[in-house]
């Protein structure tokens, strides 16, 4: 299985946002932070909003933050947002499906109950869960100079 650089941008994009709680944040911040382009960071931020994982704030001094405490977004939830509209395998699509095992293969049966473990994994996890008190993350997403209480920079004690 391979996500999609959208669900992958959309994880970076609200572990940047949870780290750096409380503050309006920038697509451009994002997106160095993270390795991406802009119009890629912003088109996952503008699919997020929509979805009411992220407010964003127009103008000057605007930006986006979480629209919601990152204890309350399921990261398969989030997940489900970019991935729903692409199917698994070609028989996943009974428009386009042009496989002629189909009708007596069994294998699908077993990705569905897979992928079913797999967003059922992914329901348990929360954003909160990815970012709090992981001091690496937070020191490599952080737009503040001091670190959170409980963490300290690589090489300063540990």
């Amino acid at each position: 299985m391979r996500l999609t650089t959208r669900t992958n941008l959309a994880a970076r994009v609200l572990m940047f946002c949870a780290v750096n709680d409380g503050k309006l944040v920038r697509t451009q911040d994002v997106a160095e932070a993270c390795n991406a382009s802009v119009n890629h960071v912003a088109r996952v931020v503008q699919s997020l909003q929509a979805e009411g994982y992220l407010e964003t704030l127009r103008g000057r001094f605007g930006g986006l933050r979480l629209a919601r405490p990152a204890n309350r977004i399921s990261i398969g939830a989030v997940f489900r947002v970019f991935e729903a509209d692409i199917p698994f395998a070609e028989c996943f699509d009974p428009e386009t499906n042009t496989c002629p095992l189909a009708s007596v293969c069994r294998l699908r049966g077993f990705v569905v109950r897979a992928l079913d473990a797999f967003y059922h994994e992914l329901d348990m996890v929360t954003l909160d869960d990815l970012a709090r008190g992981n001091c690496g993350l937070q020191d490599l997403l952080s737009m503040k100079e001091a670190l959170s209480a409980g963490c300290s920079r690589q090489g300063e004690g540990g």
